[in-house]
């Protein structure tokens, strides 16, 4: 009898993403390399399966959860976690505490015990081992179950594949079946009362609803195909500029190469960095192309100069620095005063008082403040109005090569 297919859900994300990453990754069991956002992530949810963990009476306090978080985290290295620096890492670090800080401000009166934390699930069902670790199971009552999944990347969204996922499974094993009936013994059935994802940096739960029964045949469906297809052994490569920038099989990947890679070589008993190869040329580019690339670099370069303008003023200030030399450039903080009118009510009816209400097409806080650079308006005039705003201190910064 042929042994059932070990799948899962990151398992078919990968395959769609690239059969050849997975055949890499699966198939010839090529490690890939850390990832800081997986071990913040890992970090994450070990403290929260450690708040929730059913087999303890008590919830840790506040202290307790922020000292098993630093000790997780001081398991490993800055670069075994992915981190470029160990300023990345320590950055990482204070954002991880953050976190729990607030999740705690949050939710620390209302803690309670869950079903069951970061329970691993192996489901055998048409030809798959089907591998899934839910991040916590709430029992609704009435055979209902909630299954909560926390994210800590920068954003969160619907992931319809994982919500249907997660609902083939708890609605068909007999793991979490059994689970529920030892608190509940005359569950016959189970069934999904609510999908939640928790981004814990912003603290937002999403929840979603059931699934139909149709939409979960056809989800089903497209997973037996991926199956099917790896069983196959069809691991032809998808190229594409998103995943072939990141992907650490590209310096063995047939694509960059033109050599198809037939198993482990010393990459693999190395464990080193996988440094891309160049790849082969490429046809010519249109101007179009090439104007959308210089954009991007140029937005890119921008978005740069902004965050190391933020870093740089914000270190002068704390130095008491107006003026500072870099070999090649010098720079000096610009203090701009800025106004900001906050009663829109109460400026529409001063600007009437003051006859300056036909001056000002709609009353922004733009087009007011600009009346008291508008030579026409009466110094007695501006001063009521610059009385009325609330004043605050802008800093740019003014940057210029040094002679």
């Amino acid at each position: 009898m042929a042994r059932n297919l070990s799948f899962s859900y990151s398992k078919m994300g990968m395959y769609k993403e690239c059969p050849q990453k997975y055949k890499f990754r699966y198939v010839h069991m090529l490690p890939e390399q850390p990832k800081y956002y997986f071990a913040f992530g890992s970090a994450l949810h070990e403290v929260m399966e450690y708040i929730y963990n059913p087999a303890n009476p008590a919830f840790p306090t506040l202290g307790e959860a922020l000292a098993f978080f630093e000790k997780y985290w001081n398991k490993t290295t800055f670069d075994q976690k992915g981190y470029a620096s160990v300023e990345k890492e320590l950055a990482g670090y204070a954002e991880g505490r953050r976190i729990i800080e607030a999740y705690y401000a949050k939710h620390a009166a209302d803690f309670f015990h869950p079903l069951s934390v970061e329970m691993k699930s192996t489901l055998d069902i048409d030809g798959l081992s089907l591998i899934s670790i839910l991040d916590r199971i709430d029992y609704l009552g009435d055979g209902q179950i909630k299954i909560l999944d926390y994210k800590t990347g920068k954003t969160v969204q619907r992931e319809p594949d994982q919500l249907y996922m997660y609902q083939k499974v708890v609605e068909n094993s007999p793991a979490i079946k059994a689970l529920v009936q030892q608190k509940d013994p005359g569950v016959k059935e189970l069934r999904v009362g609510q999908l939640s994802f928790y981004h814990l940096p912003t603290l937002h739960e999403m929840t979603f609803e059931r699934a139909p029964d149709k939409e979960i045949f056809e989800f089903w469906q497209g997973v037996l195909k991926v199956a099917d297809n790896i069983r196959a052994a069809k691991f032809d490569p998808t190229p594409g500029e998103n995943q072939c920038r990141w992907c650490d099989y590209r310096n063995i990947c047939p694509v960059f190469t033109g050599k198809d890679y037939n198993g482990p070589t010393g990459f693999a008993a190395r464990g080193s960095s996988l440094s891309p190869m160049p790849a082969p040329a490429e046809e010519p580019k249109s101007e179009q192309d090439l104007l959308s690339e210089k954009i991007d670099r140029c937005g890119a370069l921008l978005d740069e100069a902004k965050a190391l303008q933020k870093e740089i003023i914000a270190l002068m200030r704390k130095n008491n620095f107006e003026r500072h030399f870099g070999k090649n450039y010098r720079v000096e903080l610009a203090r701009v005063e800025k106004l900001e009118f906050t009663d829109k009510a109460k400026v529409v009816e001063l600007l009437r008082t003051l006859k300056l209400i036909a001056k000002v097409l709609v009353p922004t806080q733009s087009t007011v403040a600009g009346l008291l650079t508008d030579a026409s308006v009466p110094a007695e005039a501006k001063a009521k109005l610059k009385a009325f705003a609330k004043t605050t201190e802008d800093v740019k910064l003014d940057i210029e090569k040094a002679e």
